[in-house]
């Protein structure tokens, strides 16, 4: 302070006007303006509790204050430290840091304007048994369906009691699970089934008959021989298919059947000979699928294949995991699913994909990023659950589909290796790889869009915990903390 008003203009001031003012001594003004006149020697207004003091004009503070600096007073008006998310979406956990609630939805944020995040796709990846599966039961299946027109479809790939640990969950919204197995007693899909080719036409119809002949061979690319035999063949199905739903034993004979094709006459006596024996190749391996797997892919999709409930489970738990199986039904679940999203709309559909390893670490993963456009127009969030990144080729579909993502939720990765992989890979700051290997059940680091990492605390009702429990999962007592 390097000066004071004068008292007569203090109470020529509006509101102060008519009203005398006290009588001030005078005072002793400083011969520069450089030199600090200390506040408790100045005379002023009357903001004493003292009413001697007062009467003197002397004002606050009453003390000689302590010589001190500015950095060393900071800890006197500490920072309150803000909510790293807003309020819109759904509450997911608690921020660590400043013990906030976290409050995310990625179509929520995919729909909000401006866009908070690029894509509404979803990883989480994490240890077994640090949280992710309960997390993923919450956040992205049980919270989102509170919301206006938002329905989920999961395919539940963990066996809990001779089925899916989404069946008890499903019944709860009043729909039985989808149920798939090797023998004629579960459920069928279609490869060719025409809701299919209402969604991708014939282009994305020969692409998943051409990832499912991958998979049925252990991840071996077709050549391009046997690519341009498969396609013929499927054009050939499609086009002999007399008004009825083709299946996949409809394509077998048109494998390498080039003799009466027309588009081939002007190939030589070798090519012809090449391509046919190219379709033949294939044939064989659909025709081994069909023998081993012929009661989950041999005939028309069964009519209780459908979306009519806000959750729909495709329960895979009792496929085996050393086989095409799982990946397959995965694959044309996922272009049905596309098909028929097509022709229902003004719904937000979250798919939930346990063990998303099987979409984005092999063939799979060329379907979702081929269809990413798709996807994003129907309103569907893709939400892949999996343990660990690192056996994913850098170069592959399936990165590019992770990286693709904007919101993620990691969890504990105990191998240091797993840990800087999701550090690097999502961009996190380089102290977060330390954070990730020792991060306790039902923690977990997020990210969404461009804002920056937060470690986050997962909370559950009583009532999540007791329905998304698992062998694995955390849900304590009081204080309903889960993960």
């Amino acid at each position: 302070m390097s000066g004071n008003p004068s008292p007569s203009r203090l109470w020529s001031l509006p509101g102060l006007r008519g009203i005398a003012p006290p009588s001030v001594p005078k005072t002793v003004e400083p011969e520069a303006d450089d030199v600090e006149i200390p506040p408790w020697s100045t005379k002023g207004t009357r903001l004493r509790t003292s009413a001697r003091a007062a009467r003197a004009h002397f004002y606050a503070p009453a003390l000689t204050g302590a010589p001190t600096t500015t950095r060393q007073a900071e800890v006197l008006n500490t920072a309150i430290i803000g909510p790293p998310t807003g309020t819109r979406g759904v509450v997911s956990g608690r921020d660590i840091l400043s013990r906030t609630p976290i409050a995310h939805d990625p179509v929520t944020a995919y729909n909000s304007i401006p866009r908070e995040v690029s894509s509404p796709n979803v990883i989480i990846m994490g240890d077994v048994g640090a949280g992710k599966s309960t997390h993923t039961k919450a956040n992205q299946v049980l919270r989102p369906l509170l919301l206006k027109n938002r329905r989920c479809v999961v395919f539940d790939k963990k066996d809990q009691g001779g089925e899916g640990e989404y069946s008890g969950v499903a019944r709860h919204y009043g729909v039985e699970p989808i149920r798939f197995s090797t023998d004629s007693s579960g459920t069928r899909l279609n490869l060719l089934d025409p809701v299919i080719m209402r969604g991708t036409g014939i282009k994305g119809q020969g692409r998943l008959l051409n990832i499912v002949t991958r998979l049925a061979r252990g991840d071996h690319a077709l050549g391009g021989w046997e690519e341009e035999a498969l396609r013929a063949a499927l054009r050939r199905t499609v086009q002999g298919a007399d008004g009825r739903a083709p299946v996949l034993a409809d394509v077998l004979p048109n494998l390498g059947r080039i003799a009466d094709d027309r588009d081939y006459v002007t190939l030589s006596s070798g090519a012809r000979d090449e391509l046919h024996r190219a379709g033949l190749s294939v044939r064989w391996t659909l025709n081994g699928l069909l023998d081993e797997y012929g009661g989950l892919l041999d005939g028309e999709t069964s009519r209780g294949v459908d979306l009519r409930g806000k959750l729909t489970s495709f329960d895979v738990s009792q496929l085996r995991d050393d086989g095409p199986a799982v990946p397959v039904v995965m694959a044309i679940g996922n272009m049905w699913m596309l098909g028929r999203l097509r022709d229902e709309r003004g719904f937000a559909t979250t798919v939930v994909y346990e063990e998303g390893w099987h979409m984005v670490g092999g063939p799979s993963a060329q379907l979702i990023k081929a269809n990413q456009k798709l996807s994003r127009g129907l309103g569907i969030s893709n939400v892949f659950v999996m343990h660990k990144g690192t056996d994913i080729p850098k170069d592959s579909a399936g990165m590019a589909v992770i990286q693709e993502a904007q919101t993620v939720c990691i969890y504990r990765q105990s191998r240091p290796e797993d840990a800087l992989w999701c550090q690097r890979t999502f961009g996190l700051a380089p102290e977060t790889a330390e954070t990730i290997e020792r991060l306790q059940d039902g923690h977990y680091i997020f990210k969404y869009g461009s804002h920056p990492e937060t470690h986050v605390q997962h909370i559950l009702s009583r009532w999540e915990a007791e329905v998304s429990n698992t062998d694995e999962a955390l849900a304590s007592a009081e204080g309903d903390l889960g993960g």
